[in-house]
């Protein structure tokens, strides 16, 4: 049997995207992660200087294809921001999900921003099984992020 040792460096990416989404714009003032579209653009002060962001509903990367959403901002010269939940508890008849550190080393990789977010409210789910839905993150905190990272100058 013959094996292969492979190594290398990344040293570039590029990406020229064929299909584009077109993305909501939202200003910072009256931004809310919650009822916000799955991916888009922030305008911060002005119409030049923008953000775009991705919304994670679960940290597991299988589970709701959060890719899609970053690759959908990802041709835009500007900063990208995925705000993914820490956990993501279901109740006691669902799954409880938690972010895997293999998610940092991709968005690192990717140039993508980290918003590090938790679910403080939701409702109980209709039916018998003890499932929570409808959770929403803390808005502030996030919006708060957004002006930090939107001042970092390091990538």
């Amino acid at each position: 049997m013959t094996s292969f040792l492979f190594q290398g460096f990344i040293r570039d990416i590029r990406y020229s995207p064929l299909l584009r989404s077109k993305l909501k714009i939202y200003s910072l003032n009256s931004f809310d992660i919650n009822t916000a579209s799955t991916c888009g653009i922030v305008e911060l002060d002005s119409p030049e200087n923008t953000l775009a962001f991705s919304k994670w509903v679960s940290p597991k990367r299988t589970r709701s294809y959060p890719f899609a959403r970053i690759y959908n901002t990802y041709y835009l010269n500007t900063k990208k921001v995925a705000v993914i939940p820490v956990i993501k508890d279901e109740g006691l008849a669902g799954d409880n999900d938690r972010i895997n550190f293999i998610t940092f080393s991709w968005m690192s990789l990717l140039n993508v921003y980290i918003i590090l977010a938790w679910y403080e409210e939701a409702e109980k789910a209709k039916g018998d099984a003890p499932k929570l839905t409808k959770q929403k993150f803390n808005a502030d905190y996030v919006k708060e992020k957004i002006k930090e990272i939107a001042s970092y100058q390091l990538n």
